[in-house]
């Protein structure tokens, strides 16, 4: 039987409020994130019928970005450029066009890779734009919720969660990651296949908008051992030598992924005066459905056999807080913690004023003494600055656990 082509809805996006907020008094806005993690649509939202709209996918639009780039940006008043990071020299041509003319909104740009990593461009627009990040839909956005779950919990509250998604449903949610492009398709097959896709063009393309590769076909079995890691320390001599790649290559290849928005190093959460904390980052993908694309793990092995899903749930629940961090109503750092004695706490998130929220991750129905182990320890060294411990499990209650520690249902990230 054919499958019918299921188009993409259209999820409101929790940072369209920050972004035309931006607009109002900012000369260029520019959005970052994943390649359709759904920055040309909200842009588009966002400019309506009064800016030009030019992409850098197109190929005579590019040649004329890089053969003119002062040129093409005298001929436009108020623009949308979309992919920006494939013309970096735009940004300087930018720079002197609002040095002339200071009108916020002038320019809203698009970019499917860090731009402040690239040569010459961090300087370029400092105190004329401001950077948002969006990234594939949270869970928040596809069921309608605006509530953020780290500004509750700094609250003192946990998101009430009166339906909550477990066992075979949620394995399936957390597979299937969060691209637009991923939710509509109909079955696993079909998304791995898309994931599939979306990585190879990633780099076999994309990777050469941002860096000088000699051996591109060294990537995708790199990305194989990455993925092994997720979720733990990375040494990258050890790493290295399983892929015959030198320490210092590695180092590379990984803040070129990083600056592809396809992982992210995450700091371990220290205080000056402890010695014993390790330093090491640990890697985190920022989508579970590219990592379980890249593992190969299909919800019939989850089902038989969870062995291969703790890494991946983990990823979800980081993935599912960084986007939280990057709509909420305060500042947030989001790290991890890990001591010399291997006692660890999966996610640490401090507050401008020092106060943590502190998570673990299970991806059992139950909850174990062992459990809290990490999240006791962590508040012993904090002390008054540790404001919540919480036990992400795939349960439905939500119960405490001692002094500032609760046990709560994953499904709490978003609350229904």
């Amino acid at each position: 039987m054919m499958q019918r082509m299921t188009a993409s809805p259209i999820y409101p996006r929790q940072l369209r409020k920050r972004a035309a907020e931006s607009m109002l008094d900012t000369p260029v806005t520019l959005l970052v994130g994943p390649r359709q993690s759904g920055k040309t649509t909200l842009a588009r939202q966002l400019a309506g019928a009064e800016m030009r709209y030019l992409t850098l996918d197109d190929e005579l639009t590019l040649l004329s970005a890089k053969a003119d780039p002062m040129g093409l940006i005298r001929s436009l008043d108020r623009a949308v450029i979309d992919e920006i990071q494939r013309a970096p020299a735009l940004l300087l041509a930018i720079k002197k066009s609002v040095d002339e003319d200071r009108r916020p909104g002038r320019f809203l740009l698009t970019g499917s890779a860090d731009l402040m990593a690239l040569p010459t461009v961090a300087d370029s627009l400092a105190g004329r734009m401001e950077t948002l990040t969006l990234l594939p839909l949270s869970q928040s956005e596809m069921v309608g919720s605006d509530a953020n779950w780290i500004d509750h919990a700094f609250s003192g509250r946990i998101l009430n969660c009166a339906h909550p998604i477990l066992d075979d449903q949620l394995i399936e949610q957390v597979l299937r990651g969060g691209f637009p492009e991923a939710l509509t398709r109909t079955s696993a097959r079909r998304r791995k296949a898309w994931g599939t896709q979306y990585l190879d063009a990633l780099i076999k393309r994309d990777v050469r908008d941002i860096a000088s590769i000699d051996k591109l076909a060294q990537l995708p079995r790199f990305l194989r051992a990455l993925a092994q890691t997720a979720g733990q320390m990375c040494n990258y001599t050890k790493l290295g030598g399983e892929v015959g790649l030198d320490g210092k290559t590695v180092a590379r290849y990984i803040g070129i992924f990083e600056q592809m928005y396809l992982l992210k190093r995450l700091d371990m959460w220290s205080r000056n005066h402890l010695n014993r904390i390790v330093k090491t980052p640990k890697l985190q993908f920022l989508d579970a459905g590219l990592l379980a694309t890249v593992l190969d793990i299909q919800i019939a092995e989850v089902q038989k056999d969870k062995s291969r899903f703790g890494h991946v749930l983990e990823t979800y629940v980081y993935g599912e807080l960084l986007k939280h961090v990057q709509t909420a109503d305060s500042d947030y750092r989001l790290m991890s913690y890990r001591d010399t004695d291997q006692v660890e706490v999966d996610f640490v998130i401090e507050n401008t004023a020092g106060e943590l929220i502190c998570i673990e991750v299970k991806a059992s129905a139950t909850v174990s003494e062992s459990d809290l182990k990490g999240l006791k320890k962590l508040a012993s060294l904090a002390g008054d600055q540790f404001k919540m411990g919480v036990v992400l499990y795939n349960g439905e209650e939500t119960l405490p656990l001692g002094q500032h520690l609760w046990a709560a249902p994953l499904s709490s990230l978003w609350g229904q």
